[in-house]
């Protein structure tokens, strides 16, 4: 499986969640919701979730092999840094910060 678009869509002080990404896989399947958060120590990429009646949050998409696990969260990082620039300051925004469609 083929990751052949990330969509980026940047935060404005929003805390620890930086950016809402959108993902394509193989030109034919989009996975929405998916966020860049500031960890600890780094960032680090959560996938879709959704609030069940015990409080817990479980995600409703997610890879089931850790090697794609790790490319996908390589290529939204990467992604993200490219958005974001080399210099670590942020551009404003140029879509409202909800997760929307592209």
């Amino acid at each position: 499986m083929e990751i052949t678009k990330v969509e980026i869509r940047l935060m404005r002080d929003e805390g620890n969640l930086k950016a809402f990404c959108s993902v394509v896989f193989d030109d034919v399947f989009i996975v929405h919701s998916v966020k860049v958060i500031q960890g600890k120590e780094d960032l680090f990429v959560a996938m879709p979730s959704r609030e069940v009646r015990s409080g817990e949050f479980r995600d409703t998409a997610h890879p089931i092999d850790n090697g794609f696990r790790l490319a996908l969260e390589r290529t939204i990082l990467e992604k993200y840094r490219d958005v974001v620039g080399g210099d670590g300051q942020r551009p404003e925004p140029s879509v409202p910060t909800e997760d929307v469609t592209f």
